[in-house]
């Protein structure tokens, strides 16, 4: 069914329409930044780290039952800084 016959139907379409007319033409600040530091920046901030870890720990000393779960931790626990860092600057 067309969004048009869906709302030939519809006892609210005028005004519907109108509304979303409305929140369609509403000014406001772009949210894209925030999305990305949200979501987009924890997620990198984890591949990065994890992958620094491995390397540091492998040229280190000979764990290597103990080397990912290390490295693992390690950027749980950076990437959980970096979250609690940007909520206090950004909430």
């Amino acid at each position: 069914m067309t969004e048009e016959k869906f709302c030939q139907y519809c006892a609210q379409s005028r005004r519907c329409q109108q509304v979303w007319r409305q929140l369609g033409h509403i000014k406001g600040p772009s949210v894209a930044f925030g999305v990305v530091g949200a979501f987009l920046l924890p997620l990198l901030v984890f591949i990065g780290s994890l992958a620094v870890f491995e390397k540091v720990l492998a040229e280190g000393q000979n764990i290597n039952q103990l080397q990912t779960a290390i490295s693992f931790l390690l950027a749980v626990l950076v990437t959980s800084i970096y979250i609690m860092i940007i909520k206090r600057n950004f909430i």
